[in-house]
């Protein structure tokens, strides 16, 4: 796990340090600065641009992953490389002839219930196309092990430029108008950065050669871009109907809440981006023992450091809803059920890794579409009825079931399964922690009490994890730091 360990800290570092900045914005900056409506209309217009940004990228981003190990020679590298650099237009372009076409038709189904939508659907697709290409570019340092410059603009780039022009608003430097197109030139910056590092990295040398195995290639690219969007949707795809359902100030509560619970995914996310490429490595050279102890490692320290957040966030949340404006606290409800799903994301390791570079994505694909379906079946059961908390509610069960598919899925077809010994006892360290400080209010302003709360919280659960040794990689970092 040295790579691993190596990079994924210093991911997780970027990645806190992105959600700090996130936070600000979120819960501070954006709550202040733009009018409920504007906030939610930003959170609809980010969320229907990741939905369809796997579309746009036409799969290359996992499909590069996949297949980059499997080429040998320097002329068959490169021929597949300009393949990767070249796809996406091939959908880009038709997508965007499309919508300049339809463009009445499309933008007065998307507002029928908020009719401001409309005027922001061209911003909305330029930057699904810069989250497509940024996605790209990172792949392409990601197969030469490079991951933490791609991380850190992956995290912190975006969420700084949000707040640089949530400070020129606040000041009038800038109007609303200029704010909404700043952040579409912000998202595309981005990716121009990473292209400029990928290629620093690795030039690319346009070869158009015949490359062995392209029907595969081209086959695996079109199908994960439904299964690479699975993940996406289900996250994103609850916001976009909640615009169809409910004004879309209430979105701007959602967001709030979500963004709080998905602090909870930040290590998952910042090992995943290395787990990736080596889980394609161990598939291409069948090396199915390192691939099993990758995902029972992966699986415990992440268990390890995600229940520790998903603590934090449960036990301090009643106090952070006290300095946050009060209507936003009508999202308490979402932060729970969310938080739970995202732990139970960060219990399947490099589950994701293992699948969507394996022979098997055709079927994992299929569930991953009823699943999606379920969950759009169940948000236009719940929201009606519940609002935000049945969006909240219907994303919870899908994830829940995609999750225990997957799960279930890897075993049967890999024998290998990412829980030990110590995954009970950490549950039990995370349960018992909860009856433990829930209740347990210091009579404090609540800024105070969190960081007193927190403090309790980190000794009693490091010191158990030290104590009894749960995991090798989390036990020497931490007496590492605390002899430092």
């Amino acid at each position: 796990m040295g790579i691993v360990a190596l990079q994924s800290f210093k991911n997780i570092i970027s990645t806190y340090l992105g959600f700090f900045i996130g936070a600000i914005n979120t819960l501070f900056l954006y709550t202040e600065f733009l009018s409920d409506e504007y906030y939610g209309m930003v959170g609809y217009m980010l969320s229907l641009a990741y939905v369809i940004m796997p579309l746009m990228a036409f799969g290359v981003h996992n499909t590069l992953v996949k297949f980059y190990s499997t080429f040998k020679t320097r002329i068959s590298v490169n021929s597949f490389l300009t393949l990767m650099l070249f796809l996406p237009i091939c959908v880009i372009i038709p997508l965007v002839f499309i919508i300049y076409s339809s463009y009445d038709f499309v933008g007065n189904f998307l507002s029928q219930t908020n009719a401001i939508i409309k005027d922001y659907l061209w911003h909305t697709v330029v930057i699904a196309i810069a989250l497509a290409y940024f996605e790209v570019f990172f792949a392409w340092s990601k197969v030469q092990m490079k991951t933490v410059f791609g991380n850190f603009m992956k995290e912190v780039f975006h969420r700084a430029g949000a707040m640089v022009l949530l400070f020129s608003l606040h000041f009038e430097w800038i109007n609303l108008e200029q704010f909404m197109v700043g952040l579409v030139v912000v998202y595309v910056l981005r990716m121009l950065v990473m292209k400029i590092f990928a290629f620093s990295i690795r030039w690319p040398v346009l070869t158009f050669k015949k490359i062995n195995g392209l029907s595969r290639i081209l086959k695996y690219s079109f199908l994960i871009i439904i299964a690479g969007s699975i993940a996406t949707i289900l996250l994103d795809v609850d916001k976009v109907m909640l615009g169809q359902y409910i004004n879309i100030e209430e979105i701007a509560y959602y967001n709030v809440a979500i963004f709080i619970s998905a602090v909870i995914a930040v290590p998952q996310r910042a090992m995943h981006q290395i787990l990736l490429p080596l889980s394609a490595k161990y598939l291409n050279e069948r090396d199915f023992e390192a691939l099993g102890d990758l995902y029972k490692k992966s699986s415990l320290n992440l268990f390890i450091v995600g229940g520790f957040i998903f603590l934090l966030i449960v036990l301090n949340i009643n106090q952070l809803y006290l300095i946050i404006p009060e209507e936003f606290s009508v999202g308490l409800f979402v932060v729970f059920i969310i938080s739970l799903a995202k732990l139970y994301d960060s219990l399947l390791g490099s589950n994701n890794a293992i699948l969507f570079n394996s022979d098997y994505y055709r079927i994992v694909l299929v569930l991953g579409v009823a699943l999606v379906v379920l969950m759009v079946l169940l948000n236009m059961v719940f929201i009606p009825k519940l609002g935000i908390n049945g969006a909240g509610l219907a994303t919870f069960f899908a994830v829940f079931l995609y999750n225990s598919v997957k799960l279930y899925f890897v075993y049967r077809k890999f024998k290998i399964f990412p829980f030990t010994r110590f995954t009970l006892k950490i549950a039990g360290l995370i349960l018992f922690s909860i009856v433990l400080f829930y209740f347990w209010e210091f009579p404090f302003h609540p800024i105070v009490n969190i960081i007193l709360k927190s403090t309790l919280i980190t000794a009693v659960y490091a010191f158990v994890v030290l104590k009894f040794d749960f995991s090798e990689d989390i036990t020497a970092l931490l007496k590492r730091y605390i002899k430092f």
